[in-house]
C-alpha cells in the first residue's frame, strides 16, 4: 500500500455512510459506489445522503461517485464493503471481477446467506484474494454515534499485521482510535453472532423483562459467544474475549438505542409479524439473516446454543416469543 492508493467506499447506508466520512479525515478523495442513482444525484447537489445521517455533509469535490462496481473497483486500489451482507452478491453482480493486486476490507457485520460463509471467507474464495490481502474492521460502533463524532474504537484485523497497521491509519482520526488483530475470521464470526444476542435482548425487552434478566442473558450469550469461537474458529494466538471487539461489540448491540438489531427484536417482543417490523424499520437486521446460518451451520458441529436457537425458533419457526423466551430462562445461569 501506498499513500497514492485509491480507496473505494461499497454501499449507501448509514454505516457506509459514517465511514465516508471518517476516510476523509485522512484522505483527500474517495470513490464511492452507491446503487442508487437518485441518492448520488441528492449528494451531488445537497452535499449529503438524504436517507440516512442525513446531518453529514460532505465536500463532493473529494468524491467520485459511481454506479457501475467493476469500473468502481477496477479504478481503485482498496475496496471497503459496506453494504448488509443479504445484498453483497447482488451487489457484486454475476461477472468475474479482477481483485488482482486490490486490498479488500469487510465492515460487514454479517454472513452470506446460503454460503454460511463470512464475507472475507466468501471473497476469498470468490475472488481469489489471499488472505493476507483480505482484512476486517469492526468493534462497538453505531454509525450515528460515529456520525456525530462521538468517540470510538474501531479493531482493524488482518493476517499481516503490518498492514492491519496501515489501513488502520486511513480510519483513526481525532474521534476514532484504533487497535490492530489478526483475528480475522473470529472478528467477524462475533459481528454475526453479536447481532442475534441483540435480537434475544430486544426481544425480552419487547416482552416485558427488566434489566436484571437482561444482563443474565447478555453474559450467557458471552459464553455461547465463546463456546461457538473455540468450536468453529479456535485462534491460533490467545484470544481475549473481553476486548471490546468482542465484548463491547456485543454490549453496544445489546443495549444501545441505536441498534436495529435490539430493536427489531423489541418489536417482534411486542407482537409484530417479521415483514411488519421490516417494514417499518426500512433498515436490515443483519441478526435475522445471521440466525438462519448459524442455526444451519450448527447442525454440523452441535455446540450448545440455548440463545441463538431461541431467536431461530422464534423467527422462522414461527413459536410464540413469549413462550420461548419462557422456556429459555430455565437453560440460562
Amino acid at each position: 500500500m501506498n499513500e497514492n492508493s485509491k480507496i473505494a467506499v461499497i454501499g449507501g447506508g448509514s454505516w457506509a455512510t459514517a465511514l465516508a466520512h471518517v476516510v476523509l479525515q485522512n484522505s483527500s478523495h474517495i470513490n464511492w459506489y452507491i446503487y442508487e442513482n437518485e441518492i448520488i444525484d441528492h449528494i451531488k447537489q445537497h452535499r449529503h445522503n438524504p436517507q440516512y445521517l442525513s446531518s453529514l455533509l460532505f465536500d463532493t469535490q473529494q468524491i467520485t461517485f459511481y454506479n457501475d462496481i467493476a469500473e468502481v473497483i477496477k479504478e481503485s486500489d482498496i475496496i471497503l464493503m459496506v453494504v448488509p451482507s443479504a445484498y453483497v452478491k447482488s451487489t457484486m453482480g454475476l461477472d468475474d471481477i479482477d481483485f488482482s493486486g486490490k486490498i479488500f476490507i469487510s465492515a460487514v457485520k454479517g454472513i452470506i446467506p446460503g454460503d454460511n460463509l463470512t464475507v472475507t471467507q466468501y471473497f476469498g474464495k470468490r475472488y481469489n484474494i489471499p488472505d493476507e490481502r483480505l482484512l476486517v474492521i469492526s468493534g462497538p460502533s453505531h454509525a450515528e454515534e460515529v456520525a456525530m463524532q462521538r468517540l470510538t474504537y474501531l479493531t482493524v484485523a488482518c493476517s499481516d499485521i503490518k498492514l492491519a497497521d496501515e489501513i488502520a491509519g486511513i480510519i483513526k482520526c481525532s474521534f476514532v482510535k484504533t487497535i490492530s488483530s489478526t483475528d480475522v475470521v473470529g472478528i467477524e464470526y462475533v459481528a454475526v453472532l453479536k447481532n442475534i444476542f441483540a435480537l434475544s435482548a430486544g426481544i425480552a425487552h419487547g416482552l416485558g423483562y427488566g434489566d436484571n434478566f437482561i444482563a443474565v442473558l447478555v453474559s450467557n450469550a458471552l459464553q455461547e459467544m465463546k463456546r461457538f469461537l473455540n468450536k468453529v474458529h479456535k485462534s491460533s494466538t490467545k484470544r481475549k474475549i473481553n476486548h471490546s471487539v468482542y465484548l463491547g461489540d456485543l454490549l453496544v448491540t445489546a443495549y444501545s438505542q441505536f441498534s436495529r438489531n435490539r430493536t427489531f427484536g423489541t418489536m417482534i417482543g411486542k407482537g409484530y409479524s417479521v415483514k411488519s417490523a421490516q417494514l417499518e424499520m426500512n433498515m436490515v437486521a443483519e441478526g435475522y439473516y445471521a440466525v438462519a446460518c448459524i442455526h444451519e451451520m450448527n447442525k454440523n458441529y452441535e455446540i450448545k446454543l440455548p440463545i441463538t436457537e431461541a431467536v431461530y425458533n422464534v423467527l422462522y419457526e414461527k413459536i410464540s416469543p413469549s413462550i420461548e423466551m419462557r422456556l429459555l430462562t430455565e437453560k440460562l445461569h
